[in-house]
């Protein structure tokens, strides 16, 4: 009875460690992700993005039920392209970043519909408020890239309700619309039991993805006349008059340049929206 339970146990320890070698961690590649926004102004519709996206994305690909989801965005990272209207947003009128500088997001289900998309339910919190909310997600491809490593692309695609969260100002019927439609665009790095970047396998070193290689410059060849059995040059070149004797000149070596004053490093866009929401509280 002991040797049965015993194998018992190896078999589901097996299984067990079969199942999670299945999950693959990807962090969040800040600088190729992004949280884009559009609301209605007026008539029309506004659009802009936060660019500082950070988290974890685990993915099950035997299951992606046990898929799950991390992030955290800055609302300081808002872009409008506008920076007055950008200061204003993130005044204390509307997402008042001052006390709530950042959005999470915690992801609490996964019910995938294909092999690649599915919804996504969790929890989102923003301006002090945390509300359930659903996402269709789609996941984009998983491939190597050019650096050695791994990447995965999401995509993702939900509506919120503003005064749902407490921002109602210029609320119904005002020139500014309470539903929100929100696009993620996701790129994670594959990670290794380190947390580092992990490499790619020599299967996934066979599809890295190639560049079209930069056109090689022919040679420029000179056009030739064959006269009478020889060959010479098109054009003849003029001879030159000879050049008269200059007198010795003695090289001087030319001084030091003077030190000039390093340049001011600029302000960040996050440094100059905290400067003009500074300016608004204040």
């Amino acid at each position: 009875m002991k040797q049965i339970a015993l194998a018992a146990i190896l078999t589901t320890l097996a299984f067990a460690t079969a199942a999670n070698a299945e999950v693959e961690t990807y962090s969040i590649d800040n600088t190729h992700s992004f949280a884009n926004w559009e609301l209605r102004h007026v008539v029309a519709r506004t659009s802009g993005t936060f660019h500082d996206v950070k988290g974890k994305v685990l993915l099950d690909t035997a299951n992606l039920a046990k898929s799950s989801v991390e992030a955290t965005i800055s609302l300081y990272s808002l872009n409008s392209s506008h920076l007055r209207r950008d200061a204003h947003l993130l005044s204390d009128e509307f997402l008042d970043a001052h006390n709530y500088p950042e959005m999470k997001f915690v992801s609490t289900g996964v019910s995938p519909t294909s092999s690649d998309a599915g919804l996504m339910t969790g929890q989102i919190t923003l301006h002090g408020v945390t509300r359930p909310i659903t996402l269709e997600y789609q996941i984009l491809g998983i491939g190597a890239d050019p650096w050695g490593g791994v990447r995965a692309g999401f995509k993702a695609s939900t509506h919120l309700n503003r005064a749902d969260f407490g921002i109602t100002k210029y609320g119904i019927n005002g020139p500014v619309g309470n539903e929100v439609s929100i696009t993620l665009l996701i790129e994670g790095i594959r990670l290794g039991p380190d947390g580092l970047p992990a490499k790619k396998s020599a299967e996934e070193k066979s599809k890295v993805i190639s560049y079209p290689m930069p056109a090689i410059a022919q040679p420029v060849v000179q056009a030739v006349i064959v006269q009478a059995g020889a060959v010479q040059p098109a054009v003849q070149p003029a001879a030159l008059p000879p050049l008269a004797a200059q007198p010795a000149v003695t090289p001087v070596a030319p001084a030091p340049p003077a030190a000039l004053p390093l340049p001011a490093k600029p302000d960040s866009v996050e440094d100059q929206l905290r400067k003009k929401l500074k300016s608004l509280i204040h």
